[in-house]
């Protein structure tokens, strides 16, 4: 089926999202209870268990699979954004936001932190998480506290993933469809 890219995009808040596709509401359910229906449903949980990486493993358990058609996903809980700034007016999440489309993930932008006391605590808190067998947590990055001591401006984030949009365009269903890694390729 074709999928219309055509603007605007409909935009959705990660809890939005995950009460349309699951019917839970997680910002009403304590982490205790989110942690339960985390165990009956068999949804795995990466790293430290806060109510934040919960209501992120839900998503991607209950709504990724099912974003074929272009969207906007805002609103993500602060465990899973270390570098983005809080959002104004609930401090449980941060101004980040992700396309999808064809239940791809196509890119990833925020409003970037740039207070160096939050920054260096959230990195502490990463680095808990690391040692708790989140692998994908961040290392603690002293340079770039000290440069937001020294003054950083206001800066915002952006990545596109030119490979993911590639995928889509082709319909492939792996990355090695569409970029060369010689080195998983069999011998001839």
């Amino acid at each position: 089926d074709a999928i219309d890219l055509t603007p605007p995009w409909r935009r959705l808040t990660m809890v939005e999202s995950i009460k349309e596709y699951s019917g839970i509401d997680v910002e009403a359910l304590s982490e205790a209870e989110l942690h339960s229906i985390a165990k009956q449903k068999e949804i795995e949980v990466k790293g430290k268990i806060s109510k934040g990486t919960l209501i992120y493993a839900f998503f991607e358990a209950f709504v990724e699979p099912n974003l074929i058609e272009p969207t906007m996903i805002t609103d993500y809980p602060l465990e899973v954004s270390p570098l983005a700034k809080k959002k104004r007016g609930n401090d449980m999440f941060v101004e980040r936001f992700e396309p999808f489309a064809g239940c791809l993930e196509l890119g990833n932008a925020l409003s970037e932190l740039n207070d160096p006391i939050d920054q260096h605590q959230r990195f502490q808190e990463q680095l808990k998480q690391r040692e708790a067998g989140d692998e994908e947590a961040h290392l603690m990055d002293e340079d770039y506290v000290r440069a937001l001591e020294y003054g950083m401006p206001p800066t915002g984030g952006l990545g596109i993933g030119i490979d993911r949009l590639v995928m889509l365009l082709t319909d492939s269903s792996s990355i090695r469809d569409v970029i060369f890694f010689p080195q998983m390729r069999p011998e001839r």
